[in-house]
């Protein structure tokens, strides 16, 4: 393995052995379920290349974010034992995830990136600089919010 290996890539690996030794079936799959989506993004593009561990977690925020929309689906549709699997294997991807932002510490994170941005401006922004801003937000959250609530708290701090 490279030294740019994914730390995280190998922690999934191992707990996916420990989950086969433990015949854990529903942890299996779902590490297996993950490590194939994270191949899928390696193999994407002109070129294979290995995934930085930020990287990783956008896959796995991809795939949890998956998981919950299932989910809801199945639940509007009566299929309460296919939502709870959903749920199920979207409470295994969370463990990998870093601890979402606090509304509070989303607040900051916002009023953060306006800060920048005011900077950049020489005034404060307004909503048509809503861009620049969930730019640099998104970069200060990275991964610890989702892009629904992160915009959410732009919109009501401009």
């Amino acid at each position: 393995m490279t030294d740019t290996a994914s730390s995280l890539k190998s922690a999934l690996r191992a707990d996916m052995t420990a989950a086969m030794k433990a015949k854990d079936q529903l942890r299996l799959a779902t590490l297996r379920m993950l490590l194939a989506a994270i191949q899928t993004e390696e193999v994407s593009g002109k070129e294979a290349r290995e995934l930085s561990d930020d990287e990783v977690i956008k896959v796995l925020s991809r795939e949890a974010k998956k998981r919950g929309e299932a989910a809801e689906v199945y639940t509007e549709n009566g299929r309460g034992e296919l939502a709870a699997k959903e749920h199920a294997e979207a409470r295994i991807i969370d463990e990998y995830l870093p601890m979402p932002l606090t509304d509070a510490e989303l607040v900051d994170v916002v009023d953060t990136a306006i800060g920048r941005v005011a900077d950049e401006l020489g005034a404060r922004p307004g909503p048509k600089n809503m861009g620049q801003v969930m730019k640099v937000a998104t970069a200060i959250a990275a991964g610890k919010a989702d892009g629904k609530r992160l915009s959410a708290a732009v919109r009501s701090r401009l």
